[in-house]
């Protein structure tokens, strides 16, 4: 309890800081207002807002899309991760495909994706959850094909199935990869949607902050960026505690 209080202080402390150093720079002419707002008039943009309803509106389009995106990659990259890791015929023969197509950014099938489908939901969708499949996906097959070979032999022993094996030795073991995969692609699934809503015009942050960067409108374009890090910082800190609850155990072990 008392590290997790300083390390909150220490936190507080150095926001303290980087708003001090923000509001100086900003009143003092030092940078100019039309590209850096004060803190007091991104505050007031964001109150601004939050009372028409206008910044509600685009910060549930955008974490909709990116939860749908991270929960459908999340469903495939799990169901196939366990696929080809159970099986090691599969994984010799789809690992290399994986590492190529692993690397390439999904912005970049972005143009594919509208030449294909064009700017429809049903597009922007996709993008998210290919490109946050992933890590998901590969932490998935290293968890399940790394079981204990000793573990693999009573299975055999005992005369378990393939599905039972699947469910009760392979799933268990690879949770602790799995759950780090998809705090991963979490962080994929948010980038992913705030450039496609850029790109296709859909309502939400991104779109929102493009907009007012073409306007020169700073104000509003921090207090989007304010409500991405916030976004970012709850996401992340809330799949960090339910990794903490699934995993007590190895911390107790």
């Amino acid at each position: 309890m008392r590290r997790h209080l300083d390390n909150f202080i220490i936190g507080v402390a150095g926001l303290s800081v980087i708003i001090l150093v923000w509001h100086l720079l900003t009143t003092y002419g030092v940078v100019s207002r039309i590209f850096v707002p004060t803190p007091l008039a991104t505050i007031e943009a964001l109150r601004r807002g939050f009372a028409s309803g206008v910044l509600i509106s685009q910060t549930q389009a955008t974490v909709l899309l990116m939860i749908q995106g991270w929960l459908l990659a999340s469903a495939v990259a799990i169901f196939l991760g366990v696929l080809i890791g159970v099986w090691p015929a599969a994984r010799r023969a789809l690992e290399p495909l994986l590492e190529f197509i692993r690397p390439l950014p999904a912005s970049a099938i972005i143009p594919v994706a509208v030449a294909l489908f064009g700017l429809t939901p049903h597009m922007i969708l996709g993008v998210v959850t290919f490109g946050s499949l992933w890590p998901t996906l590969l932490a998935t097959v290293h968890g399940v094909s790394t079981v204990e070979p000793r573990l693999e032999e009573v299975a055999r022993a005992l005369g378990m199935s393939r599905l039972s094996f699947i469910w009760k030795i392979g799933l268990p073991n690879a949770v602790p990869d799995i759950l780090s995969g998809m705090r991963l692609s979490l962080t994929f699934s948010f980038i992913l949607a705030i450039v496609t809503e850029m790109l296709a015009g859909e309502n939400g942050l991104g779109t929102a902050i493009l907009l007012a960067g073409r306007l020169f409108r700073s104000p509003d374009i921090f207090a989007g960026l304010l409500v991405l890090a916030l976004i970012g910082l709850v996401s992340n800190s809330m799949l960090q505690a339910v990794e903490r609850r699934l995993l007590r155990w190895r911390a107790n072990g």
